[in-house]
């Protein structure tokens, strides 16, 4: 920011809606298209769908970050407010609007597409693995945003955050949802990038979970770097 004054509430939901709505259109939009353009190669439409997913997310870091914290995700809402960074009072309005924002992305790739507004899931994302790979996909997310982003300017942590959710793709089983905005909008479209109704509690169970881990690591070596300060 550059601005001493914060925006405004409505501003920064504003930010949050806009920029979970167009990651959704990220997500969903290029599962759509790479379904399409290469339906018979599983894994370039993979690479396809990480490579738009991750780049997206970077520039919409970059564009709303200033104005709301491009949080966009509920868990990282959730681990500002246990960190002390942000109020409780906040956590609903911010969650709430990133949910309706992930909807809204969702109906608006459909209709790109020309599929219907909604349709429901029908694609299992099932079992221990699976779960395990989400609750490692949410902690690593958790872990990058907070430790790079305490450290450095906008620009790196989004280029961080990017790269890290197009190589979560690849490196877990679950292909890295880590945000339970995401996972709950991709239950209403039945395209490569969604989530049977029936998979999507446990996929947001294990993210919490990882957000879990994720806080009481950041939490240690919160208490670690102070403990190295000079003259403590």
């Amino acid at each position: 920011m550059t601005e001493d004054r914060q925006p405004a509430l409505p501003q920064r939901l504003g930010a949050e809606l806009i920029g979970t709505a167009f990651l959704l259109i990220a997500v969903v939009g290029s599962g759509i298209a790479a379904q399409r353009l290469s339906s018979t190669d599983l894994g370039l439409e993979l690479l396809e769908n990480s490579i738009a997913t991750g780049l997206g997310l970077a520039l919409i870091i970059l564009t709303f970050g200033p104005i709301s914290g491009a949080h966009l995700n509920p868990v990282v809402t959730l681990t500002a407010v246990l960190r002390g960074r942000m109020p409780w009072s906040l956590a609903f309005p911010y969650v709430s609007i990133q949910v309706a924002g992930a909807l809204v992305g969702t109906v608006v790739a459909n209709l790109m597409f020309g599929l219907p507004a909604t349709t429901i899931s029908t694609h299992l994302r099932d079992g221990p693995a699976i779960w395990l790979a989400e609750l490692v996909a949410t902690f690593g997310l958790i872990v990058v945003v907070y430790l790079i982003g305490d450290r450095q300017q906008l620009g790196v942590t989004a280029a961080a955050v990017g790269a890290y959710i197009a190589a979560a793709y690849w490196f877990t089983s679950s292909t890295s949802f880590a945000n339970p905005a995401v996972t709950v909008a991709r239950m209403f479209s039945d395209t490569f990038a969604g989530i049977a109704p029936t998979s999507a509690p446990a996929f947001v169970l294990a993210q919490l979970l990882g957000t879990a881990v994720a806080v009481a690591l950041l939490r240690f070596l919160a208490t670690e770097r102070s403990s190295a300060q000079p003259g403590t």
